[in-house]
């Protein structure tokens, strides 16, 4: 009969409780290294997180920052130029071009009566003068864009039919009557965009 040599045992018994440790050791590696990875997903996560968030309102802030850009615009200066514009534009038309017409043209129209035509011509435009000066109302300014709409068209129509049957000198007198029709149009539509909404006007009060 074999027997059992208590060294050999011994040994089994050794090298059993060593496979037991190494599992159980190896066992632990992996579950560190697992929540290590969850802890590192999570921490890429958080880190990611405010950048995004972040951006938002960034792209808000310039958003709004656009909106206050277009809504800060100096009205002063457009209304300044429209304002002499439009002056100059009726000083022109009611004084000089009669002159220079007379002068330029070989039949030589009467001045005061080429005055006195030009004048009547103008009615509504001295009456939208004051409107025009003040700049502040976007109701009657949209009639006034209207009525110059109306000049411009004459005006452009007057300068087609001076090309066919009038000198150079002639033709340029009335192509800068349509060069200043045309900028004060322009001005008035830009002073337009720059003015509160129609919807949202706080008239304000009259300086004394």
């Amino acid at each position: 009969m074999a027997t059992n040599n208590p060294n050999n045992e011994a040994q089994r018994s050794v090298s059993t409780n060593d496979l037991a440790t190494l599992d159980s050791q190896a066992e632990i590696a992996t579950s560190v290294i697992d929540s290590t990875e969850a802890a590192d997903i999570t921490d890429s996560n958080i880190i990611a997180s405010p950048s995004v968030a972040s951006a938002t309102p960034v792209a808000n802030t310039s958003k709004k920052s656009v909106k206050v850009d277009k809504a800060s615009k100096p009205i002063a200066p457009m209304h300044r130029l429209l304002v002499m514009t439009w002056l100059l534009w009726l000083a022109y038309r009611l004084l000089a071009m009669p002159v220079l017409i007379s002068i330029v043209n070989p039949t030589s129209p009467d001045i005061v009566g080429g005055i006195v035509w030009y004048g009547l011509w103008l009615i509504p435009a001295f009456i939208l003068t004051p409107a025009i000066l003040r700049g502040r109302s976007p109701y009657i300014l949209l009639v006034g864009s209207m009525l110059t709409l109306v000049y411009l068209g004459a005006s452009g129509v007057t300068l087609f039919i001076r090309v066919y049957g009038s000198g150079w000198a002639e033709i340029l007198l009335y192509l800068l009557d349509f060069v200043l029709l045309l900028s004060i149009n322009a001005w008035l539509f830009l002073l337009l965009k720059r003015l509160p909404s129609m919807n949202n006007v706080v008239k304000q009060p009259r300086a004394r």
